[in-house]
């Protein structure tokens, strides 16, 4: 299953066609996807205390894997996924493009390089230090 969670796509087929939107669920069991605002469904909430009162919840429901495209960040445009090697890593790529669509992996290259400049912090001993200055007190 080429997307995953947080993908922006756009549905293809089916009384949504044409709608975009962020992949809230998958299902790679079953080859289904959840996508906010796509295929709203009507469910009954009963109410389960004295003060709550029932009502009509609206949620959106499981589509099919195959009726969306991924729609790339840079070109913003529905694209097949095309998979390639990064740095030993295989990632999805815009065909159109080559914009990585992987944005756990574009975000790690970036945090990586943070982590290298900035310099570890010392740590203190707290009770060690409590201890010292308490035996200093006591031979006084």
């Amino acid at each position: 299953m080429n997307v995953k969670l947080n993908d922006n796509v756009l549905v293809i087929t089916g009384k949504d066609a044409g709608k975009q939107g962020k992949v809230i669920a998958t299902s790679p069991k079953h080859g289904t996807v959840v996508v906010e605002g796509v295929n709203i469904q009507k469910k009954a909430k009963k109410a389960r205390r004295a003060n709550e009162t029932s009502q009509i919840v609206e949620q959106p429901g499981p589509i099919d894997v195959s009726n969306v495209m991924v729609v790339c960040d840079a070109c913003s445009k529905p694209v097949r996924v095309k998979h390639s090697v990064e740095g030993g890593k295989k990632v999805r790529v815009c065909p159109k493009c080559g914009a990585v669509l992987d944005k756990a992996y574009a975000g790690k290259k970036g945090a990586k390089a943070a982590e290298v400049k900035e310099a570890p912090k010392k740590r203190t001993r707290k009770r060690a230090a409590k201890k010292a200055e308490t035996t200093e007190g006591e031979a006084e």
